[in-house]
């Protein structure tokens, strides 16, 4: 496929750490390969994991367009995002979870918000694809996010915002050079306790370093990404919101509670409020689940905010920290 005259080069970066996502890496690589946008490379880092950066390394032997790297930095997800980073020779770096697909248009809509020099990031839609079923019907949407996805409170269209999601975003490579990487720290290490927000601590550090910045949201540029059985159980739910409140405990450490909490004072106060009212309304109205989406939501505030309250403890006695990440520097092609 021809390449787009004048397009932006984009580089593909897609972390990887088990081999029990094989199939699922395979895929994520191939719906790249399918962009109407042809990407300039994908590369995958593995994430200290010898025998499946030996296999990937192995499948895709010969391959121009993928390069397979091991992750440089410490174990997680952020330390992978910056290997790939670092390796990247694309005018735009673009994330794609490893269980995850994206559509023949993701990277077009990613260019397109680009033809504006303001514009730093953008991100896009990510649709949850339930693998055990449908969702479950005591699962609140205002929560997808639990499981990687777009939840109910995102604002509809190319609107602007103070972060993008990682499993589905791009950034001018321009943009790590002024703010530096991932911090390390933060987000998920393999299949340990699931902590996150390591991009919105990025994008906050990336206002920050570069005022007058836009962060672009675009729900055009549509990724679907896998959500397992064990994630739809309540347990994991639970687990989750109390991970995402001792993150946002360490990004407000990071870069303060002000810009650290300015999105979640509106979703706890408007977006969550609104779907209790719905969840008891469709149990007045006899309808499946609303009890149980209700209940879901007030369970969640409450499980982020214990986690919250402990990571500002630990916080205070120096019991975290963490690196924000190598300023990477533009290898040339």
């Amino acid at each position: 496929m021809t390449r787009q005259t004048g397009a932006r080069r984009f580089s593909v970066v897609i972390c990887a750490y088990t081999e029990n996502r094989w199939d699922d890496i395979l895929a994520a690589v191939d719906s790249v390969r399918r962009q109407a946008l042809p990407a300039l490379e994908t590369l995958l880092v593995v994430d200290h994991n010898t025998t499946l950066l030996e296999r990937l390394t192995k499948e895709y032997d010969g391959d121009e367009e993928v390069r397979v790297l091991a992750n440089a930095g410490p174990r997680g997800l952020s330390a992978g995002r910056n290997t790939g980073i670092a390796a990247s020779r694309g005018d735009v770096v673009a994330f794609l979870d490893d269980d995850a697909v994206a559509e023949r248009d993701w990277l077009r809509y990613f260019d397109l918000a680009y033809d504006d020099p303001r514009v730093v990031a953008v991100g896009g839609r990510t649709e949850p694809v339930w693998v055990a079923g449908r969702r479950p019907l005591w699962f609140p949407e205002e929560f997808d996010w639990i499981v990687g996805c777009t939840y109910r409170g995102v604002p509809p269209g190319r609107v602007p915002v103070r972060n993008v999601l990682g499993g589905n975003a791009s950034f001018r490579r321009s943009a790590f050079d002024a703010a530096g990487g991932f911090a390390t720290g933060i987000g998920r290490d393999g299949d340990k306790r699931p902590l996150g927000c390591e991009e919105t601590e990025l994008c906050i550090r990336l206002g920050a370093a570069l005022p007058g910045a836009v962060l672009l949201m675009d729900d055009r540029a549509v990724i679907h990404h896998k959500v397992p059985g064990e994630r739809r159980r309540f347990a994991y739910f639970r687990t989750r919101a109390y991970a995402e409140g001792l993150s946002k405990a360490l990004v407000a450490r990071s870069v303060g509670a002000g810009k650290g909490l300015e999105t979640e004072r509106r979703y706890t106060t408007r977006v969550l409020p609104a779907g209790v009212a719905r969840g008891v309304r469709d149990f007045v109205l006899g309808r499946p689940g609303g009890a149980g989406r209700a209940g879901a939501i007030v369970t969640g505030v409450a499980a982020a905010a214990c986690g919250y309250v402990r990571g500002t403890l630990r916080a205070r006695r120096g019991g975290t920290a963490f690196s924000s990440g190598p300023v990477v520097v533009r290898e040339e092609p």
